[in-house]
């Protein structure tokens, strides 16, 4: 089943039931994916491989950000490129969050749990990557260079807890408080 079916069939009752929604459009659901990667100014020979590496996790072309002044301590000038995104919505987003949660997480070196310090006052959760290697569609051996990526899930919640509970509904997993 995938995630939509899952959100559909099993999350907004059990969301109805426990926050007393009366109307499904007032429930959270996920608006956006966002994945952002950060390029030094060091890593300029190298952004062709972050660019092929990020088509190959999400099939969409990311976007070059660039940087809206100098700061000189850096050695960024204004108008340098200094990081890509990637904006994933509707099937495509679902799509990514379902690998997320069933392939990519559980591929983590000594992964228990995500942290509910990721998650922002608005329900948003937001989970950084130090290798890029744990999506299942690049290859280790093809790799020339690590780099880390930082994922954003945005969702239509009223408060970080509402966020929590929903998260959970979806798959995620948390840690447990000791």
């Amino acid at each position: 089943m995938s995630l939509k079916e899952h959100y559909i069939k099993n999350i907004i009752p059990i969301m109805k039931e426990k926050f007393g929604y009366k109307n499904i459009l007032a429930m959270p659901k996920i608006k956006k994916v966002v994945i952002n990667v950060g390029i030094n100014p060091g890593m300029k020979d190298k952004m062709n491989i972050i660019e092929n590496t990020l088509i190959r996790i999400t099939g969409q072309k990311p976007v070059k950000t660039l940087a809206k002044k100098s700061i000189s301590n850096f050695k960024i000038r204004q108008g340098m490129v200094i990081g890509m995104m990637i904006t994933l919505r509707k099937k495509r987003m679902y799509d990514f969050v379902d690998k997320l949660i069933n392939v990519v997480l559980p591929r983590l070196r000594d992964f228990h749990g995500l942290s509910e310090k990721s998650i922002d006052k608005n329900g948003n959760l937001n989970i950084g990557f130090r290798e890029h290697i744990v999506f299942p569609e690049i290859n280790p051996d093809e790799i020339e260079s690590l780099h880390g990526l930082e994922i954003s899930i945005v969702i239509s919640a009223k408060d970080k807890k509402e966020g929590i509970e929903f998260l959970k509904l979806c798959g995620f997993l948390f840690k447990k408080h000791v």
